[in-house]
């Protein structure tokens, strides 16, 4: 009588893979406080900069921003190489980070930069710009001129800064207005470093002048007139400025 084979084993199936959880609500929230408090910081020093509180050369100690803030050396220093890396702070080994200073070598070749720049920035916008777009950007031009006559100079500079991104907005390239919005920083730097103090860093006038041509579609008196404005800017600028006497929180706007 034949042998019997012993029955066969059942096929073991195979374990599934341990799926990876996602990051519990406390986590997710603790990584997002995270995130918002270094933008906080890297806002506060970016715009100081832009509306000309911090000046160039301004130290910025480690242990006074951590107290500011509230926060970890780490997280300063993650702050200070992004703003670094945006040539807005300057990192020293072993002294410390400081607001930058554009040589006066630097200041020509940005201020070159800038003209090439908004020269096709403007002229995109004369081609682009609808009547709504025209509108608002004469609503901010009210807004700067009552700046101006009420001598609010930080609202004035920060508003003529943002006059010049406005314009670059109308071109409909985030591309190059991205590298405009590098430029006009490290342009605060230079009228913060260089320009008397009194001196009106964009001119109202100017900036009118622009808008109607730009309404006009007019683009080669669009780009001629930008040119001259930021011809005479950077005729303004002067060699020397006094140090701020302020402490670092005033400056930040904190204190």
């Amino acid at each position: 009588m034949p042998r019997s084979s012993p029955p066969s084993k059942p096929a073991i199936a195979p374990r599934p893979a341990r799926r990876k959880l996602p990051p519990t609500d406390g986590a997710a929230t603790k990584s997002d406080d995270h995130s918002d408090i270094e933008e906080r910081i890297y806002r506060s020093v970016f715009e100081g900069v832009t509306n000309q509180r911090l000046a160039p050369g301004t130290k910025l100690p480690e242990a006074s921003l951590c107290e500011l803030f509230g926060v970890s050396r780490a997280l300063v220093r993650k702050v200070l190489q992004r703003l670094a890396h945006d040539h807005i702070v300057e990192l020293r080994p072993n002294r410390g980070a400081i607001v930058a200073m554009p040589s006066p070598e630097e200041t020509r070749q940005i201020f070159e930069a800038r003209r090439a720049l908004e020269a096709a920035l403007v002229r995109m916008a004369a081609r682009n710009a609808t009547r709504a777009e025209i509108a608002e950007l004469r609503r901010h031009l009210k807004e700067e001129h009552a700046a101006m006559h009420r001598y609010a100079q930080p609202e004035w500079a920060r508003l003529a800064s943002t006059f010049h991104l406005r314009v670059a907005k109308l071109a409909r390239n985030p591309i190059l207005e991205r590298y405009l919005s590098e430029l006009m920083s490290r342009c605060s730097l230079i009228v913060a470093l260089y320009e008397p103090p009194g001196n009106a860093s964009c001119e109202h006038g100017e900036h009118a002048d622009v808008v109607d041509a730009i309404a006009r579609g007019d683009a080669d008196e669009a780009v001629r007139l930008m040119e001259e404005h930021l011809l005479v800017l950077e005729k303004n600028i002067a060699l020397d400025r006094p140090a701020s006497q302020r402490s670092l929180g005033q400056m930040l706007g904190l204190g």
